[in-house]
């Protein structure tokens, strides 16, 4: 597995990705205006030239938000995700960020499970932040500092 940052290239595969994980998916224009934004970072885990998964943050000042994460279904539960986020982590730590903080979706169990372990802690709650179906979000917060 590579884990590299996010070019155009990648955009077509992501919002595969997007469409296969999530019930309301990024456009790719949406995904493809964050390789231009100087406040966001995505990376990409690739394996045998495969996009197996992505994550993708933006910061402002000292705080950054995770704002998607997705393995495809095919590479899950081999430690894509896991290795997504502590790169993350490490290049915002070197960027000087304090923070990294996220939404999941209240029934997220894999996804609350492996934030957990990695450091998140539960800071608050969005009612309703989600749509297809409605659902309420947790906000986990890991301090980077």
């Amino acid at each position: 597995m590579i884990i590299r940052k996010m070019n155009l290239g990648d955009v077509s595969a992501i919002a595969e990705l997007e469409r296969l994980c999530f019930s309301d998916p990024w456009s790719e224009n949406s995904i493809a205006s964050e390789v231009a934004n100087p406040l966001s970072y995505w990376l990409v885990a690739e394996v045998d030239g495969v996009v197996a998964g992505y994550v993708g943050s933006q910061t402002v000042l000292d705080a950054s938000d995770m704002m998607n994460l997705a393995v495809s279904p095919d590479y899950r539960r081999q430690g894509i995700g896991q290795a997504l986020v502590e790169a993350l982590v490490e290049y915002l730590r070197e960027n000087k960020v304090i923070a990294l903080l996220l939404e999941v979706r209240v029934s997220n169990a894999p996804a609350i499970a492996l934030y957990k372990s990695l450091g998140f802690e539960l800071v608050g709650c969005r009612p309703k932040y989600y749509h297809n179906p409605r659902e309420d979000a947790l906000i986990l917060r890991k301090e980077l500092i």
